[in-house]
């Protein structure tokens, strides 16, 4: 097997073993429990359909958290569209799909898009759950198809950044199953 070969397949079980921990469906607009948004200060451009929320922004749904400096939601005519966060760094946090431990993810720039059904991690991104973790420059999240895609950054250092994955082994008891 070339090293090439070799590669490619770590990368693809990184990707498959991301997606199993990855959050689910972000921000569910049809849900009938409300988006609570609390900051320092607001703005509401109405017929932009445009709120800023800015500092110590927190963006609650159920047990899905958003914690950030800056917040903005864009609405349409379907409702909301569009979620960016930006903080030192922004905070998403949902509880995990099986619904044992909570998805914890940091990043600079966090971006929910509804049209799109993604939400995207850019800039010292990290995302952990249940002691697994996953860090890259950008990592986005199809919250439909459940895939996940990532991309190192560039390094002041000799290279390019990479993507890196921390996968803890299975216990003892899932093994004798």
């Amino acid at each position: 097997m070339t090293p090439e070969t070799n590669v490619r397949r770590r990368l693809a079980a990184a990707l498959v073993s991301l997606a199993i921990m990855a959050p689910a469906a972000a921000f569910d607009l049809n849900s009938d429990t409300p988006i609570k948004v609390t900051a320092d200060n607001a703005r509401l451009d109405d017929a932009k359909g445009i709120a800023t929320y800015t500092g110590d922004v927190e963006l609650e749904q159920g047990q899905t958290r958003l914690d950030a400096e800056r917040v903005v939601l864009y609405r349409d005519a379907n409702g909301l569209s569009r979620i960016e966060a930006s903080g030192e760094p922004a905070r998403y946090r949902q509880p995990a799909r099986d619904g044992k431990g909570e998805t914890d993810a940091r990043a600079l720039n966090i971006t929910w898009s509804a049209t799109d059904q993604r939400i995207t991690f850019e800039r010292e991104a990290i995302i952990e759950q249940n002691g697994n973790l996953f860090r890259g420059n950008i990592i986005h999240y199809d919250t439909q198809d459940r895939v996940v895609t990532a991309e190192g950054g560039t390094d002041t250092g000799s290279g390019p950044g990479r993507v890196e994955m921390v996968i803890q082994p299975r216990s003892n008891d899932s093994r004798t199953e």
